[in-house]
């Protein structure tokens, strides 16, 4: 398997990940990397089959137009984004790329739409649900701590401990970590009741 991590501008992080053999590629969150993503793809003479986004924030989905128009790829969100793609997925669909699975987990809680994305039971792409050493916003509109507390807590915790997790954003000590590594180091997944967790949330 490819799988690159791209941070060109910013703190965003994208991700491409290609199957070595049929070299069909997917982009997660093109951030405002479509620049640097376009190079690596054409350096690796791979084919963007997907864009896909972790939510519907504009820093999450400004290269969308110009990747789907460079390599006429279809852009992939969960069906209550609120921007138009040409395929929308829901809690437990499965993307394939080439021989590569990507298993959709919908996280809401940052955003309605959240969604983190299981490569190959190896690797978890977490948007801005979960962070290195944070969890993402939930006072934003359409944030909700209680469908946070879900998606972290009954969803992403549940993953074995080896799942490497590589977030949308680089407001970490590194760029990636493990889920085994946050359940013991980040104080935002510290065991807490429902209540508890949502009193956390809303503390200045």
């Amino acid at each position: 398997m490819f799988f690159r991590q791209v941070q060109q501008h910013g703190d965003n992080f994208s991700y491409i990940i290609a199957d070595d053999n049929t070299r069909e590629a997917a982009v997660v969150d093109s951030s405002f990397n479509a620049g640097e993503i376009i190079r690596i793809l054409q350096a690796e003479n791979l084919k963007l089959k997907y864009v896909i986004n972790t939510h519907s924030h504009s820093d999450h989905t400004a290269g969308n137009t110009e990747l789907r128009s460079t390599f006429k790829a279809k852009t992939i969100g969960h069906k209550l984004s609120r921007i138009n793609t040409d395929i929308k997925v829901d809690d437990g669909d499965v993307i394939r790329v080439g021989g590569i699975a990507l298993k959709i987990i919908h996280t809401p809680g940052h955003t309605p739409d959240g969604i983190c994305l299981l490569v190959d039971n190896q690797r978890l792409l977490t948007g801005d649900t979960l962070f290195v050493g944070e969890c993402g916003r939930t006072d934003m509109p359409g944030g909700s701590s209680k469908e946070m507390y879900n998606s972290l807590f009954n969803k992403i915790l549940k993953l074995e401990d080896n799942v490497e997790v590589y977030p949308g954003h680089d407001y970490g000590s590194k760029p990636s970590s493990t889920i085994g590594e946050e359940k013991r180091s980040n104080y935002t997944l510290k065991p807490r009741s429902l209540p508890e967790f949502i009193e956390f949330m809303s503390q200045p």
